[in-house]
């Protein structure tokens, strides 16, 4: 006896069909409910949030400021995360994009106050000032009709008075040596670029110093067009990079810089977070210059980007590390925009070097003890000597020729150079704080003389000297500007004043690379990246070193 016909696939679904918009319709309900919760949940927080300000708005004995209000709310939220995650006011968005994006709206030049004066120290070629007449040395008496000069005269203020939409007019009028009356300038105003690159130049005959005051926007581009003229004009052949003091910036502008200096594929660098998937940096291998040796110099300023270019070289064994530990930041930032324009800089990842390092330091302590890393590494004697540097990571990581390194608190370098502790000397800092006031006030009015004398850097590095009665002004000027008794002991410092001043000096009449040109000469570290690479040891290019 046959059995009974099986079911049509459409007799299936009308049997199923009620059971299966059952399910969803009970899985439906448990979703809507549990996400209505949280909607709910967040609802209430931020209602409990509005509440309370309204109820201080509107009950408190005294007026408060609501957006004050607002922000200290915010702060004490991201206060309890980490120290980099932060709260970008209104107020200070337009200089931190800026500083970051490579740009601004000015009239492009740099100033000093002195004894409530303005002086002109710096006009940006072919910027807006250079091409309304400006110069070195002119004294800004006043800005659109506003007196400028005398009491009560302030950097930021002046800042605002300046800046402007591109393509606005301001009229400064500027007192000039030699002349007895004013000069009335009007200026449009215009981008202006902030340059990352502070400088880059051939030490010798096949090495150039290229220093990165941080990671912007246009770094990657300012670094190509200086080492291509390197390269192609100068015979570039080896590499120091100086970071120190680089605080970091855009994670891109490092990999990419990076990408220049290995000839093979290379992990630089991974990210990862709870809700970012592990994202890796490769060089390409296809990089435009043959670079041969590279030293990176790091201190404890260099930070996040630097540290990440640090960490790239040095665990792929391409070049050394020379100076002291970097400052140990290990935290990916990203930034969103909040509805009145403000913005939060929220923490969202870690990053890792390729052999996996972590190199952010401790921040579970109070906020205090972060801040005082600094002092707690010169109490410990980690500035002067290597074997005091407290590892807050005791795991061993290996670098691709088998070299042991470290996590947890920065990039410790291969070679260490301590700081100099003769400049922690209190006349010492005294006296350097004030040279550029002495420079403007005593030796900037000869500076036609100068120029007569020299009317070119290489003149003028071969031959200017600072004599000692210089310095003994320089001494006399600080006593007097700081109401203090200058210490015996700066006479250790004597030489190494007579090159500040003359590199200043250099900075004012020819160029930044003229100022760091004399510096550099008595740069311990410096000086210690082209002995290493003069020797060549343990830095030769690799022909190879992919591990992926």
């Amino acid at each position: 006896m046959e059995g009974p016909n099986p079911l049509s696939s459409k007799e299936k679904l009308n049997l199923f069909l009620p059971l299966l918009l059952a399910v969803a319709l009970a899985g439906g309900t448990w979703l809507g409910l549990s996400l209505g919760q949280k909607e709910n949940h967040t609802h209430y927080v931020v209602g409990k949030v509005d509440e309370i300000l309204k109820f201080v708005d509107a009950r408190y004995l005294e007026q408060k400021d609501q957006k004050a209000l607002e922000d200290i709310a915010i702060k004490s939220v991201l206060d309890e995360l980490d120290p980099h995650s932060n709260y970008i006011s209104l107020k200070n968005i337009e200089n931190v994009n800026e500083s970051l994006s490579g740009n601004f709206e000015g009239i492009g030049i740099e100033f000093f106050i002195l004894e409530d004066t303005i002086y002109v120290v710096g006009v940006i070629e072919d910027g807006p000032s250079d091409q309304a007449g400006v110069q070195n040395g002119d004294k800004i008496i006043s800005i659109d009709d506003s007196l400028v000069a005398g009491k009560n005269i302030y950097n930021n203020k002046i800042i605002d008075q300046l800046k402007g939409p591109a393509g606005s007019l301001v009229n400064i009028k500027v007192k000039r040596q030699g002349s007895a009356s004013l000069k009335s300038l009007d200026i449009t105003r215009g981008q202006i670029p902030m340059y990352s690159l502070d400088v880059a130049f051939m030490a010798n005959e096949t090495t150039a110093i290229v220093k990165i005051n941080r990671f912007s926007g246009t770094t990657f581009r300012e670094f190509m067009i200086a080492v291509q003229d390197l390269v192609e004009q100068q015979n570039m052949q080896h590499l120091i990079l100086d970071l120190r003091n680089n605080p970091g910036g855009y994670l891109d502008a490092a990999t990419r810089i990076l990408d220049q200096v290995f000839s093979s594929r290379q992990l630089l660098v991974y990210t990862e977070g709870r809700n970012y998937r592990r994202k890796e940096y490769k060089s390409t291998g296809k990089n435009r210059f043959d670079i041969g040796k590279v030293v990176i110099l790091i201190n404890e300023n260099s930070a996040s980007a630097s540290e990440i270019m640090a960490g790239a070289i040095q665990d792929n064994d391409r070049g050394l590390i020379i100076g002291r530990r970097s400052f140990g930041k290990g935290l990916v930032q990203e930034q969103y925009t909040l509805s009145d324009g403000s913005a939060l800089r929220l923490t969202v990842a870690r990053y890792f070097t390729p052999s996996g390092r972590y190199i952010q330091k401790p921040y579970d302590g109070s906020e205090g003890d972060y801040n005082d890393d600094m002092i707690h590494r010169l109490e410990s004697g980690e500035f002067y000597n290597q074997d005091s540097i407290h590892y807050s990571d005791s795991t061993v990581y290996t670098t691709t020729s088998g070299r042991v390194v470290y996590g947890g608190g920065g990039i410790v370098p291969d070679i260490f150079i301590p700081i100099d502790s003769n400049r922690l000397n209190t006349s010492f800092i005294l006296v350097n704080r004030n040279l550029r006031r002495f420079i403007y006030k005593n030796i900037f009015y000869r500076k036609s003389e100068i120029l007569q004398q020299h009317p070119d850097f290489e003149s003028f590095y071969a031959s200017y000297k600072i004599t000692d009665r210089s310095i003994d002004e320089l001494i006399d000027f600080t006593a007097d500007a700081e109401s203090v008794k200058i210490d015996t002991k700066i006479e250790r410092f004597r030489s190494e004043l007579k090159n500040k001043m003359k590199a200043q000096i250099a900075d004012q009449l020819y160029s930044d690379e003229g100022m760091y040109r004399i510096l550099f000469d008595q740069d311990a570290m410096i000086q210690k990246a082209l002995e290493e690479i003069s020797r060549g040891k343990n830095i030769e290019k690799p022909a190879a070193l992919s591990k992926n």
